[in-house]
This record gives C-alpha cells, structure tokens and sequence, in this order.
C-alpha cells in the first residue's frame, strides 16, 4: 500500500499517516507487531563530564546519578511552574540522549546551550531517528534476532545495538530503537522481514490517547501544570521528581502538591462519530458554559472518535458536554480516566490541623 502522510496540519506534517489500512494497523499493534516511523522526531545529544549534574540543576526530574542504560521522562518549566518542554531522556555508554516533539526541537536545542554558562557540557543535534514498537509479537524470536538482543529490556530501561543504535523500554508494551538516519530504512527492512507490520503514526496515536497519556503542545496549553496531565513522580513514574533540589518552577510545584490542588485535570473522553470530527483546542461546554479544553483526538479501532481533553478539577464525570466549535459534536468522560482528585496534600493537612486545635 502506498503511504498517507499525516496532515499538514497536525504536529506529525511530514509522517507517514498510515499506509492504507489504519484500523488493520492498529489491530496488528494489539495482537502482533508493528515498526513506526517516528524520525520526524528531533533528537539531541548531551556530552561533557558534567552533563547530569548540569541537566538536573534546570530540569524537573533526578538525573544527577542515572545510571547507564536509564530512561526517564524529564521537563523544563517556566517560573510559575508550567510546561515548556518535555522529552524522553537516555543514559547509555557516556552520552545522554533527548528526544521531544519535531516542533520543540530547535527552541529546547538553544534553551539548553543558553543555560550551559561554564559547565563542562556540550549539546548537539543527533542524527538519530526513532522507531517506535508496539505489540505482543515484539517478543517472538526472529524479531528479537533483527534486533540483535536476547530479549527486550525492561520499561524504562536501554541497551546498546550494534552500529551505534539502541533500544529502549518505555510504557508497557512500547519500545524504541533509535537508529542512525542513513540506516534507518535498513532496520526497518529487517524488522518487516522479521514479521514486524508497518504502520503510520495514526496508529501510534490511537495507541497513546487510548493510555491517556498526554503529548506536549496538544494536550497541553500555555498554562499547563503538571499536576494537571499525571506527569508527577520520579523515574519510571512521571516527569517529576518531588525530592530533589531547587529548579525552575519548583515553588508551583511543591505548593500545589502539598497545599493545593491542580485546577483541572486530564480525562478520555467518548466523541460522537456521527458527524464531523472536532480539533485540538476546541472548547469544551457544558451548558453552554467552558469548562475544558479539547487535546488530541484520534479514530480507534475498537473505542470509535476517541479524545483527550483538559477539564476543570471538580466536574462530575457523567456531565453531558458538546465540543466542535461551529460543527457541535457530543462528548462524554470515561470516568475510568479520572484522576483521585480528592487527596489531601501534607502541607494543607497540616494547616487543617492546626486550625482544628491538633484533632
């Protein structure tokens, strides 16, 4: 089948979409195996005897100690605490690697070398592109051969192939392999001769909002905290870790864990599919009235028009909400997505204590 590159539109313009048959693709994502192309991707590449120590002073996660072959998601936020950049960070064999949207590529490349002043580190563009894989068969003995590795490594972990690749566990059941670019139609050549499906970033997608996991500038706004979208906890967990020392945006975030909470929060929702698709950004009512934000939405094969959306913190899941701007399109939460909203942090525990008289 010939390929069908994402929309011009979209943050993946430029990517193979699908490849004629993206319902078939996401089947062979849940039951077999597919390679996705993903090298529209920007990847850097961090060097210098200082570079963890450096990168953890301004960044959200630990990183000063990553051990070789850590993976981790990592963030930059600004002064109040809210996103600017998020990538996926690799340990392996003296080098760090970063990988974030195509969009953010060159703004976090000179973010980063503006805030080197005297440390021993240099960053650089790498000429790595990412293939992502997904499914059961992953595991099936020729695909492990075209990867060169005995069995594939645990979540959140890398480990080196040969030619200057590696691969690496992420969320459950999804794998990368970063690839020199002028190889990069050699891997997957011996991946598909392996039994390996390709499949365009559509199928990727349905994969993610499915997980519900957020994706930096469509599910997130310019006031985006990350309380709101999960990406609270240290390695292996979230983006950021909750002790360690100062870095930008520390004070938001320690205030809204220990005292506050969030104001909205990321949810699934149900889109009807009877008319035309809503977009990114498009309001979210209730009533008539805002109460969120539309993030991404994608087509699933098994769950139909299917979204992530940013809503206010306290809104009941069974309300009946309507998106689509001028093209009205009905939507509903999977309360299963919800977040525990209803924690109480120590610091605001505290204070209720006291003003309790200690009871």
């Amino acid at each position: 089948m010939a390929a069908v590159t994402a929309p011009e539109s979209g943050p993946d313009a430029g990517a193979v979409w699908h490849f004629g048959d993206p319902f078939g693709e996401q089947r062979a994502a849940g039951n077999a195996a597919v390679v996705i192309d993903r090298s529209h991707r920007a990847v850097l590449r961090l060097t210098g005897p200082q570079r963890r120590s450096w990168l953890h002073a301004i960044s959200s996660q630990h990183v000063s100690d990553l051990s070789d072959g850590a993976v981790v998601q990592n963030l930059s936020l600004d002064g109040q605490g809210r996103v600017e950049d998020h990538w996926i960070q690799t340990e392996l064999d003296g080098v760090t690697v970063l990988d974030t949207e195509p969009w953010r590529g060159e703004p976090l490349l000179g973010f980063l070398r503006k805030m080197i002043f005297w440390a021993d580190v240099t960053v650089d563009p790498a000429d790595l592109a990412v293939l992502s894989l997904l499914g059961p068969g992953l595991s099936e003995p020729a695909v492990l051969t075209a990867l060169g590795v005995q069995a594939l490594p645990a979540a959140w972990t890398a480990v080196a192939l040969t030619g200057g690749a590696f691969l690496r566990g992420t969320h459950p059941g999804e794998y990368d392999v970063l690839v020199p670019r002028a190889d990069k139609d050699t891997w997957i050549d011996a991946l598909v001769g392996a039994g390996v499906t390709r499949a365009g970033v559509w199928a990727y997608e349905a994969h993610r909002v499915a997980a519900a996991r957020p994706r930096l500038g469509v599910d997130t706004d310019e006031r985006t905290i990350p309380h709101e979208i999960g990406w609270i906890g240290g390695p292996g967990v979230g983006a950021v870790h909750l002790d360690k020392g100062c870095y930008r945006g520390q004070e938001t975030v320690a205030r809204v864990h220990n005292l506050g909470k969030p104001p909205r929060m990321l949810v699934l929702v149900q889109l009807d599919g009877s008319g035309e698709r809503p977009v990114t950004g498009d309001p979210l009512l209730a009533g008539g009235r805002a109460v969120g934000r539309l993030g991404s939405v994608v087509d699933h094969v098994d769950d139909g028009p299917i979204g992530l959306a940013l809503v206010k913190r306290a809104l009941p899941a069974d309300t009946p909400l309507v998106t689509g701007g001028e093209n009205p399109v009905a939507a509903a939460i999977d309360a299963d997505s919800v977040p525990d909203t209803d924690g109480v942090g120590a610091g605001r525990l505290a204070v209720e204590r006291l003003r309790s008289g200690g009871r």
